[in-house]
């Protein structure tokens, strides 16, 4: 017993040095760190989970124009002196001020067909972005005749501090509200939901809540673009880096990052609580998903259709195969993983880990999905196929794409997957006629140190896939569903 007692208390002894070298690291972290602006202070009005179950649409978008006029007038309108620069979106002359483009798409949007829809689809966007993400695919539906409705989740779109309040359950009462409009816009129609990162596990959340409530609308397919199925180690303990903050002196540490935003969509400060909150998701989800399996709803489930790049540094890819994946029923749901570009001009330096990321990726055994490999038709060659394996087939087949991978693009990665490379905003080569303030898919960062307003490194990220246009092909909603293992075995 004394020996227990005695291992005890050195663990218990050792958490506390750990927690205090923790606090004691975060508080001289944030006393170097940038001065926090209006934008990380001014917290917009956001409506409760409760109170948005008991909106309608309209009075949701009455709700989000409040949050704007805040910004507006607290943030906007009172911007110091020596934030009124080009290169901040809050300032109102800025190119990257969505009021002086084309669209503000920070906003929730709805697109109608001017006669009876073919079914209605909802856009959920990721974290710290806004319906911009996922505009490409709105513009696939609305073509197809579909009633497309895109929701903006409380605490984004507006700044920053928006995120250090809104979480998980404003952001599934988010999702529940947009169905319903949904709905109403289609009734009797067939529903899709579309979910890009976080906004990718609340699309699974909702549709494992409609195996168990019938008054929830259950959707005929979801679809997952790098899904936050599960995150890195660190994200687990977020909410310990905020700790200091609850001192005045150290109110910076409740911000992992604080960086000037010029990006007219996204933000580009994280704070804390947005990291936990995304942890709490996945938690909350792998509860969700181990209940269903449990009992036996997974096979009430419909078809699954996602995109992740083998290589992801926000989300785990692992996690969208053995927490998800692996548990599917053999419902002709599909997992289209990315390889890395065999072609790249800088092959040798990529890391071994990244080099053999497919082959761990790939289940070891049977599946009852069909496994879609985009990559090299070969070692060095730039051109691409579609390697498919259909369910519990170990033979696959190859398609030629007719799509190169870019020399200079290494891999794909988290944030590139929605964006094609004529976006306007993310685009390595964007259309003249898609001008969003700013092209940072297209700045290349060479030149001398200290020359931009913004770090290099922010422009070092992929951003746009070149394979989009075949991704909205496989989403196509009029395209033909994966196969089920007896239709293949019927081949």
């Amino acid at each position: 017993m004394s020996i227990v007692l005695g291992v005890l208390k050195t663990i218990f002894v050792g958490a506390l040095l750990l927690l205090a070298a923790v606090f004691l690291v975060r508080m001289v972290q944030s006393m170097r760190g940038p001065d926090l602006q209006p934008w990380h202070l001014v917290v917009p009005p956001e409506p409760t989970a409760s109170e948005i179950d008991a909106m309608d649409w309209p009075t949701w978008l009455k709700a989000e124009d409040a949050a704007f006029k805040v910004v507006q007038s607290e943030v906007v309108a009172k911007l110091p002196a020596d934030q009124r620069i080009a290169q901040n979106r809050y300032w109102a002359e800025s190119p990257m001020n969505s009021a002086h483009l084309r669209t503000d798409w920070n906003r929730s949007f709805t697109f109608r067909p001017e006669g009876e829809p073919a079914g209605a689809v909802v856009l959920l966007h990721g974290l710290t972005d806004g319906p911009y993400s996922l505009r490409h695919v709105a513009k696939l539906y609305e073509a197809r005749g579909w009633a497309v409705v895109a929701i903006r989740n409380p605490g984004h779109g507006t700044v920053p501090a928006g995120l250090t309040k809104a979480g998980a359950d404003q952001w599934q009462a988010a999702t529940r509200l947009a169905v319903r409009e949904a709905t109403r816009l289609a009734p009797g129609k067939p529903l899709h939901i579309v979910g890009y990162s976080n906004g990718a596990a609340l699309a699974m959340m909702y549709a494992l809540d409609a195996t168990e409530n019938p008054k929830l609308a259950a959707p005929q397919k979801v679809v997952l673009i790098s899904p936050m199925i599960g995150l890195t180690r660190f994200a687990r303990f977020a909410g310990l880096a905020a700790m200091p903050s609850i001192f005045p002196a150290f109110v910076k540490a409740a911000w992992l990052g604080i960086e000037p935003e010029y990006n007219p969509f996204k933000y580009n400060s994280f704070p804390v609580r947005a990291g936990a909150e995304s942890h709490r998701m996945t938690v909350i989800l792998g509860e969700k998903i181990e209940a269903a399996r449990a009992s036996g709803r997974m096979g009430r489930l419909p078809p699954i259709l996602t995109f992740q790049s083998v290589v992801d540094s926000t989300v785990s890819a692992p996690a969208v195969v053995e927490g998800l994946y692996s548990h599917l029923p053999a419902n002709g749901s599909e997992l289209v993983l990315f390889d890395i570009n065999r072609a790249a001009y800088v092959g040798p330096m990529v890391r071994h880990s990244a080099q053999t990321a497919i082959d761990r990726l790939r289940p070891a055994g049977p599946h009852r999905y069909t496994l879609t490999l985009v990559m090299n038709a070969a070692p060095g060659d730039p051109q691409t196929v579609a390697r498919s394996y259909a369910p519990d087939a170990t033979t696959p087949q190859d398609y030629p794409l007719g799509i190169a991978y870019r020399r200079d693009f290494y891999s794909l990665g988290h944030v590139a997957l929605p964006f094609p490379l004529s976006d306007g905003l993310y685009g390595a080569d964007p259309s003249p006629d898609d001008r969003q303030g700013v092209a940072l898919g297209a700045l290349a960062a060479r030149g001398e140190n200290g020359v931009l307003g913004i770090p290099p490194s922010a422009l070092a990220r992929v951003s746009s896939n070149p394979f989009m246009p075949w991704m909205l092909g496989r989403m196509d909603p009029a395209a033909p569903p994966a196969q089920t293992p007896e239709q293949a075995a019927a081949q």
